[in-house]
C-alpha cells in the first residue's frame, strides 16, 4: 500500500486544527472520505439528480442504473448470494431495529431467550431489550473474558435450546475484539436461532464474507467506510426476509393498494419506502471502489501492524491502563490515571490530535470495565506511525501537564 498516495486523496487532512497538522484518530466514529466519493456524490446532483423506479426519463434511468449498481457492488463487497437481499436504509442502527420490530417481533414469545454481550454497542442492546419487554423473552448475556474476548464454552453455556435471537458484533468498538462470528453462527443454528450481526466496525476493515459465516443478518454504516453519512446497509438471508413485514410503508415498497389492503413489492423494494437516499447509495458505491482498489487484505495487514504498534507506543507510557485484547482491530481504548477522558481528548485536540472520548455508546460495557468513560484512538487506511507518535507525544504532554496542576 502506498499510504502517501491514499492519503492524497483524502483533502480533509491537509489542513492544520489549533496550529498543528491534523491526526486524525477517530474513525470508528466516522471515516474521513477520499475525492473520489466526494465527486461521485457532486457528479450525482449536478448531472442526474432524479427520483429513482419511477420516472422513464433519462436522469431517473440514470440515477435508477447507479442506485441499484450501488446495490450489485454492495452484493459483491460482503459475498450475498443474491441483491435481492441488500437493503439499503439509513445505517446500523436502522438494521438492527429492522430486523428487530419485524423478524424479532414476529418470532420470539414469552419464554424464549435473545442472547447478546455486554460489549454490544446501545444500538444493539436497547432494541433488544424492547422485544424482550414487549414480548415475554428472557434476555441474557455472554460473559466476557478477563480480556474482554468471547469463550466459545461460555457462549455454548448461555445459548439454549430455547434461544431464538444471539446478536452480536463482529468487532467491538471499544475493546478492538474480533468476535468469532462462524463459530457463534455454527451455536445459534445447532440451537435452531438465527444470529444478527453487527457490522459496524468490521466492514470497513475486515474482508466480510457473509455466505461464508452462514450469518442470518448482517448490518453496517456506509460513513465508517469512507462513504457519506445517512446510508447503510442489512443483508438478510432471502428465506427470513421474504417472511418478514416491512416495517415502514408508504411510497415505493408497494405492489397494490386497494381501499382496505396492500400488498408489497418483491425483495429488496418491500423494505425501501419512500424516495431512497439515492446520493447515499451513490457515494456507497464509489467508496466501495475505492476500498476494493486498495484491497481490503492489504488494509487488514497494514492496519495490523499500525494497531499492534500503536498498542505497543501507548502501553509504553506510565499511568495509561489499555482495555481489550492483544489480538485487536484497529482502535486502542485507554485511560490516563487522575485524567479525565474528556481533559485528554481536550488536550489532545490543542495538538490538532482527533481522538474519542466518552462511554462510546456502550455503557454496559463500561460499568465491566469499571470505568465511567475511556479515551480511544481509531485508525484507519490513512493513517501512519507518526500519527501514533504524534499521539503519544500529546499523551505524554498531557500526563506533564496535569501532574503539575
Amino acid at each position: 500500500m502506498d499510504i502517501k498516495a491514499i492519503r492524497e486523496q483524502f483533502p480533509i487532512l491537509d489542513q492544520e486544527v489549533n496550529g498543528h497538522p491534523l491526526v486524525y484518530l477517530d474513525s470508528s466514529a466516522t471515516s474521513q472520505k477520499p475525492i473520489s466519493v466526494i465527486e461521485a456524490v457532486d457528479d450525482y446532483y449536478r448531472l442526474m439528480n432524479s427520483n429513482v423506479h419511477r420516472g422513464v426519463h433519462t436522469l431517473g434511468s440514470r440515477a435508477t442504473d447507479l442506485y441499484e449498481g450501488a446495490r450489485e457492488k454492495t452484493k459483491q463487497f460482503i459475498n450475498a448470494k443474491s441483491s435481492k437481499e441488500i437493503i439499503f436504509n439509513r445505517g446500523t442502527t436502522t438494521g438492527i431495529n429492522m430486523v428487530a420490530q419485524s423478524y424479532g417481533l414476529q418470532n420470539v414469545q414469552e419464554g424464549d431467550e435473545i442472547v447478546i454481550t455486554p460489549m454490544e454497542h446501545h444500538s444493539n442492546i436497547i432494541p433488544w431489550q424492547q422485544v424482550a419487554k414487549i414480548t415475554g423473552a428472557t434476555l441474557k448475556y455472554i460473559p466476557l473474558q478477563d480480556d474482554g474476548t468471547i469463550s466459545i464454552d461460555s457462549a455454548r453455556e448461555t445459548i439454549s435450546n430455547r434461544t431464538k435471537i444471539v446478536a452480536v458484533a463482529h468487532v467491538s468498538n471499544v475493546l478492538g475484539t474480533i468476535n468469532p462470528i462462524k463459530e457463534l453462527t455454527k451455536l445459534a443454528h445447532e440451537n435452531d436461532a438465527v444470529i444478527v450481526v453487527d457490522g459496524a466496525q468490521s466492514v470497513p476493515h475486515l474482508q466480510v464474507d457473509v455466505q461464508d459465516l452462514n450469518c442470518d443478518f448482517y448490518t453496517f454504516s456506509g460513513h465508517k467506510m469512507l462513504a457519506p453519512t445517512g446510508i447503510g446497509v442489512l443483508y438478510g438471508k432471502k428465506k427470513h426476509l421474504e417472511q418478514m413485514e416491512p416495517v415502514e410503508f408508504g411510497g415505493e415498497m408497494i405492489d397494490f393498494v386497494e381501499k382496505y389492503d396492500s400488498t408489497w413489492k418483491e425483495l429488496p423494494w418491500k423494505f425501501e419506502a419512500g424516495t431512497p437516499i439515492i446520493a447515499g447509495a451513490v457515494g456507497l458505491g464509489a467508496a466501495i471502489d475505492f476500498l476494493t482498489d486498495v484491497g481490503m487484505e492489504n488494509i487488514t495487514t497494514y492496519e495490523h501492524d499500525l494497531a499492534h504498534y500503536a498498542l505497543d507506543q501507548i502501553e509504553s507510557i506510565d499511568g495509561i491502563t489499555v482495555y481489550g485484547p492483544r489480538k485487536r482491530a484497529a482502535l486502542v481504548t485507554f485511560n490516563l490515571d487522575d485524567v479525565h477522558p474528556h481533559d485528554v481528548s481536550t488536550v489532545l485536540d490543542m495538538e490538532g490530535i482527533a481522538v474519542r472520548a466518552g462511554h462510546h455508546c456502550a455503557q454496559v460495557l463500561m460499568k465491566w470495565l469499571n470505568v465511567t468513560a475511556t479515551a480511544r484512538a481509531s485508525m484507519y487506511l490513512y493513517n501512519t506511525e507518526e500519527d501514533i507518535d504524534r499521539l503519544v507525544k500529546g499523551l505524554v504532554k498531557t500526563k506533564e501537564y496535569f501532574s503539575n496542576v
